[in-house]
C-alpha cells in the first residue's frame, strides 16, 4: 500500500527541481553564516510548515541526520485533521514523493506492531506535520527507509516508550515534528516560544507546561523524556518565526529544529 502525498503543491512544491532550489538556498545562506555541527545525531525536532516559512530550520536538521549511521527512520508528528484515541500506524509500503519514492521500514514497523498497541486510522495520514518531511529524508538520505506514526489523544509517555524501543535499535533514527506558537505577534510569540526553547534546551519538561503552545508539544515532551532517560544531551539548531519570510509581525507561527547525541 502507497502513502500518496496529499499536500505537495502546497506545503512543498509539486516539481522536485523547485524543492532543490529551496534546498540549494536554505544552504547557501546557512554556509555563509555557520559550521554545520560536526556530530552523528539519531535522533531531531524538526518543523513542519510550509518550506517557504520553516523549511530553512528543517534542513539544518536534515544535513545534521544526513551524517548518521542509520538509514530507517520513524517520522512522528501530531494530527492536524484527524481525532483519535493512541498512535497510528498504517501498513504502507511506500511513501510517495516528488523525487521517487520512500520506502517502508517494513521490518520497523513489524517490531512496533508486535510491541505496542498501535491504532490504524488511514485518514489520519493525510497529514502534513509527517509529510513534509518526506522529501527532505529523500533528497538527504536517497537509501533511507521509514515508518510514519501520527498520534492524537496519546500521552507523553506512551510516545516516550516508542522512542525508547526505536532508538535501542543500533540502525535507527526518530524525527519528532512540531511548530511551536501560533498566530500572536512578533514579541509575544517569542515570549512563548522561549519557554519551549528553554525547556528542550535543558530537558526540563515541568518548564514545558509553563506555556509552550508547540503543537507537537506531546512529541516534543516524549523526546525529552526518552534523552534523559537514554542521557542524550539537546542542542538547538535554529529558532525563527514565519516574519522572517514574510515580514508579518501581527500574526507569526514559530518554528524550531534541535538534534540529540
Amino acid at each position: 500500500m502507497k502513502r500518496m502525498m496529499s499536500v505537495a503543491g502546497s506545503f512543498y512544491p509539486a516539481r522536485e527541481v523547485e524543492i532543490e532550489r529551496y534546498f540549494e538556498h536554505f544552504n547557501t545562506v546557512y554556509e555563509e553564516n555557520f559550521t554545520l555541527p560536526d556530530v552523528k545525531s539519531r535522533a531531531v525536532i524538526v518543523p513542519h510548515a510550509g518550506y517557504i516559512y520553516s523549511g530553512y530550520t528543517a534542513n539544518i536538521a536534515y544535513r545534521v541526520l544526513q551524517r548518521s549511521d542509520v538509514r530507517k527512520f520513524v517520522v512522528i508528528g501530531p494530527s492536524h485533521r484527524v481525532a483519535f484515541n493512541g498512535v497510528s500506524m498504517c501498513d504502507f509500503t511506500t511513501y510517495e514523493t516528488p523525487f521517487e519514492d520512500l520506502k517502508a521500514a517494513i521490518d520497523v514497523a513489524q517490531r512496533l506492531r508486535e510491541k505496542f498497541s498501535l491504532t490504524r486510522f488511514e485518514n489520519a495520514h493525510q497529514e502534513h506535520s509527517t509529510e513534509v518531511q518526506f522529501p527532505f529524508i529523500k533528497f538527504y538520505m536517497p537509501d533511507a527507509k521509514i515508518v510514519e506514526l501520527v498520534y492524537s489523544g496519546a500521552g507523553a509517555n506512551e510516545i516516550s516508550n516508542i522512542i525508547d524501543f526505536v532508538l535501542s535499535q543500533n540502525d535507527c533514527g526518530v524525527i519528532i515534528s512540531t511548530d511551536l506558537s501560533h498566530f500572536y505577534n512578533l514579541e509575544d510569540a517569542n515570549k512563548l516560544d522561549n519557554i519551549c526553547l528553554e525547556a528542550v534546551d535543558k530537558l526540563d519538561t515541568q518548564k514545558l507546561h509553563t506555556g509552550c503552545e508547540a503543537c507537537g508539544m506531546i512529541g516534543v515532551e516524549a523526546m525529552m523524556l526518552s534523552a534523559k532517560k537514554l542521557s542524550l544531551n539537546s542542542h538547538i539548531l535554529d529558532y525563527r518565526t514565519s516574519a522572517d519570510a514574510s515580514g508579518d509581525e501581527s500574526r507569526v507561527v514559530g518554528y524550531m529544529s534541535a538534534y540529540f547525541i
